[in-house]
């Protein structure tokens, strides 16, 4: 399976330590099966962080050996996932609140913080929290990977300007 992560810096070693903490799933390394998206989060980054340039790598993913590891799908929006985020985007230490592999879930939209304290501060309940975090181009998966013994190393890197 083919696999996509947006940046901005160039790397050839994938470093779980440089991953940022406190996002949907927890600190590990992110992947999308939609290039555009991966191209979006390398845009937003550069943009964010105002250095590199976007650039999307690619992986392979053995399918099969993911079904070995220990994975928490997230078919669609739910209760659950929503919860599982707020524990996540909410943990105070520096520890997966997890003990999952890998994690393939939707991605929450861009205003996941300001919705995620609505909910905390009981302005809007869990229903409402769900459909708040739908992604507002429609259903896109992420993959989280916590084990990276199943990633290649980048078999095509595409630099997009």
């Amino acid at each position: 399976m083919r696999l996509y992560h947006g940046t901005n810096i160039m790397f050839d070693e994938i470093d779980l330590h440089k991953s940022k903490p406190n996002k949907d799933f927890g600190q590990g390394f992110y992947l999308s099966p939609d290039f555009e998206q991966a191209l979006k989060m390398a845009k937003i980054k550069t943009e964010q962080q105002q250095e590199g340039t976007p650039i999307v790598m690619e992986f392979e993913v053995d399918e099969a050996e993911i079904k070995e590891m220990h994975t928490l799908h997230f078919d669609d929006y739910s209760k659950q996932w929503a919860e599982f985020i707020l524990a996540n985007r909410n943990n105070p230490t520096p520890l997966l609140i997890h003990d999952y592999d890998i994690v393939i879930g939707p991605i929450a939209n861009d205003r996941v913080g300001v919705q995620l304290w609505k909910y905390e501060n009981q302005l809007i309940d869990l229903p409402t929290l769900v459909c708040k975090l739908k992604y507002m181009k429609g259903l896109t998966i992420q993959y989280f990977f916590l084990s990276l013994i199943h990633i290649s190393e980048p078999t095509r890197l595409r630099c997009i300007s």
